[in-house]
């Protein structure tokens, strides 16, 4: 688990054959409720340490890009 500003990320690689597709959760704590957005990436690692730390700067990437509108919805879970 990382947290980035407000939000935790945590990334859970996916292993297919002898690799490890980029996977990874981002969870915002808002008026009591833990928000979660999953993303899944066509990217493919052969290495799980590497999986997962480019599973954090493409979090990184989605919380900047989407800022508070990631979570502004309110849904309790969705894909991102």
């Amino acid at each position: 688990m990382q947290t980035i500003g407000e939000y935790a990320v945590y990334a859970t690689p996916r292993k297919e054959g002898a690799q490890y597709r980029l996977a990874g959760r981002i969870e915002h704590v808002t008026n009591g409720a833990t928000l979660v957005r999953n993303f899944v990436r066509a990217d493919l690692f052969s290495s799980e340490t590497d999986t997962v730390e480019t599973t954090f700067r493409k979090a990184r990437q989605i919380i900047e890009q989407h800022g508070p509108g990631l979570f502004a919805d309110g849904a309790a879970e969705r894909q991102v």
